[in-house]
């Protein structure tokens, strides 16, 4: 199930393709039957999350908030919470000379990643999670911003 929540009026955002991305990027990770919550926020919203768990005071353009599984707990597996800054979106969207909607769907793809325990703070963490976000592209038919 996905939990989806907008708190940016006009934003553009197409909430049932965001939706359908979301599952289909599920079932490619092999967890098509887990939750996850997606929500998209305000510059100075993201921006609070950030100082508060980064220590970052500035936007950002996602955050991803894994849940720790409870084995004493029967029923759906939620894997978290990702976190969107729809401005900071728009500008990279400028920048990469895509869409909104391409550009929500790359942000989808890093904090599901993030989720599953991905990092690219090491080269070879960063390797490995680079190619995790290509092979999920393909899966959703998004092409791939950094391509040359």
């Amino acid at each position: 199930m996905i939990h989806y929540r907008n708190t940016v009026r006009k934003s553009g955002i197409d909430a049932r393709a965001v939706k359908r991305a979301a599952s289909q990027l599920l079932v490619a990770v092999g967890r098509g039957t887990a939750s996850l919550s997606i929500s998209f926020v305000s510059d100075a919203a993201i921006e609070r999350l950030n100082a508060l768990h980064r220590g970052k005071k500035k936007p950002t353009d996602v955050l991803s908030f894994p849940l720790e599984p409870d084995p004493n707990m029967p029923g759906e597996e939620l894997l978290g919470d990702i976190v969107i800054g729809v401005p900071t979106a728009m500008r990279q969207a400028a920048l990469y000379d895509a869409s909104l909607q391409r550009e929500v769907e790359r942000l989808l793809i890093h904090g599901l990643l993030h989720l599953l325990g991905h990092d690219h703070e090491e080269a070879a963490e960063r390797d490995v999670m680079i190619a995790q976000e290509r092979r999920l592209a393909a899966a959703i038919g998004m092409p791939w911003p950094y391509d040359p």
